[in-house]
């Protein structure tokens, strides 16, 4: 791309995985930046490097298969030149078909990229007041964004529209829900759309489930994540401990549920609540957990009718700031009431690593065209795309989402084969990727 003629200012905030690959592929093509990142002046109780980019849980990427959704979103940002993807193999340390890297060679890499590339300005310095900055800005601060900015962030999106915690129930692949065991219907059957598929227990299977589940192994949280429980984040496993038939009073109550397959009266009932418009992806009601992901994959496939379930996400419970993007955004990151004001990372919806890097460098290519006076969209059949719909669509009940193929426009015909659907899937979507480079 010829390099543009640059009459505003561009702001990122923060040196995480999405502002570092946002500032690396506007610099790449010419354009000048100013980032900034409060390390190593002031750093958050999650942070122990003094570099940017740093993985702050695990390091592992997933896999490198295209076939898995992860896979295939880091095949579409290598397409599109990311900085995140080439560092990424270039530190990468054996860990069987997943992709995992050398944290701090990893960060290392990425710093020194970011620091002697001539067209990005460093400022260390931690901003606190986006009204100070003048020209675009992209705020990509983290799910640990310090108190100071989010107090500003909140005056800015609205106190409804920013979430401090992350209290997340399992989303699940509809096409490895057995609906020989569910049935559709709403409670009562006062709604028509057949927004929720039920999963029937009798008392036996019910309380196998019940006595896995309070025995079952949480996960290590980290010692910044300081959950302030209330009624409405009760992880499931809390509430169950209360009693053997709080469940069934709670989030498990059978009432009005009657098994149309056997009219029977059911002793508890799991209800999956549509999750996207196609229905592809169904939300485990009332199933917020801090269980590790093993222990749900285990105890929650003891559910009738989620023996071979998929899950595109396990239940979450920890401090993760973000927007409601769906409200917020538009399909290009940027606000919708100010589209000079633009959020990538964790704080605009994505969720993981991966999913952060690539918002940040949907961001870049969205403002590249933003300097040429045109615009662009990232296709829903690719990854890329999906995402960038999924945070910029209206959701009462919208979570932080990472890359799936339940969000991703499905094929016009069905496809009973995983492997085979995932394939075809990934297939149109570099296709549509290689097609899309050539408008950037």
């Amino acid at each position: 791309m010829q390099n543009l003629e640059q009459k505003t200012n561009i702001n990122i905030i923060g040196a995480g995985l999405a502002g570092c690959e946002c500032a690396y592929i506007l610099a790449k093509n010419g354009i000048k930046v100013k980032l900034y990142e409060m390390k190593p002046k002031v750093k958050s109780k999650a942070h122990m490097l003094d570099t940017f980019a740093e993985l702050v849980c695990s390091n592992s990427l997933k896999s490198d298969d295209i076939t898995n959704a992860c896979g295939l979103l880091k095949k579409e940002m290598e397409l599109l030149d990311s900085l995140f993807v080439k560092v990424a193999h270039q530190t990468r340390i054996p860990a069987g078909q997943a992709l995992a890297v050398d944290r701090e060679k990893f960060s290392e890499e990425i710093t020194k990229e970011i620091k002697t590339n001539k067209n990005i300005e460093i400022i260390y310095e931690q901003v606190e007041d986006l009204s100070k900055l003048n020209g675009i800005i992209v705020v990509a601060t983290g799910p640990l964004t310090s108190e100071a900015l989010l107090c500003h962030i909140q005056k800015l999106v609205g106190s409804d529209s920013l979430y401090f915690y992350d209290a997340a129930a399992p989303i699940i692949e509809a096409d490895s829900i057995d609906m020989n065991v569910g049935y559709i219907m709403d409670r009562y059957g006062k709604s028509e759309t057949g927004d929720y598929i039920n999963l029937p227990m009798n008392k036996e299977e019910y309380l196998d489930f019940y006595h896995e589940l309070i025995n079952a192994k949480t996960a290590n949280r980290h010692e910044f994540d300081d959950v302030q429980l209330f009624e409405g984040c009760m992880p499931i496993e809390y509430m169950a401990k209360r009693g053997e038939k709080t469940l069934t009073f709670g989030p498990l109550k059978p009432i009005g549920l009657d098994n149309p397959k056997t009219g029977e009266r059911n002793y508890a009932v799991v209800q999956l609540r549509a999750e996207n418009e196609a229905k592809t992806l169904y939300n485990m009601v009332g199933f917020q957990t801090s269980l590790s992901f093993g222990e749900q994959k285990r105890v929650f496939s003891m559910i009738p009718g989620l023996k071979e379930a998929s899950f595109v996400r396990y239940g979450v419970m920890h401090r993760n700031s973000y927007i409601n993007g769906g409200k917020l955004l538009n399909r290009d990151f940027s606000m919708k009431n100010n589209g000079n004001i633009y959020f990538a990372g964790q704080i605009s919806g994505v969720e993981g690593y991966v999913e952060s890097a690539a918002s940040g460098l949907m961001v870049a290519y969205h403002i590249l065209n933003q300097l040429k006076d045109k615009k662009i969209e990232f296709p829903s059949t690719t990854m890329l795309g999906s995402l960038s719909k999924y945070i910029s669509t209206e959701n009462k009940n919208y979570q932080p989402m990472n890359a799936n193929f339940g969000i991703i426009e499905p094929l016009e015909e069905k496809i009973k084969d995983k492997k085979e659907k995932y394939t075809r899937l990934a297939t149109k979507s570099i296709a549509d990727m290689e097609e899309l480079k050539k408008q950037l």
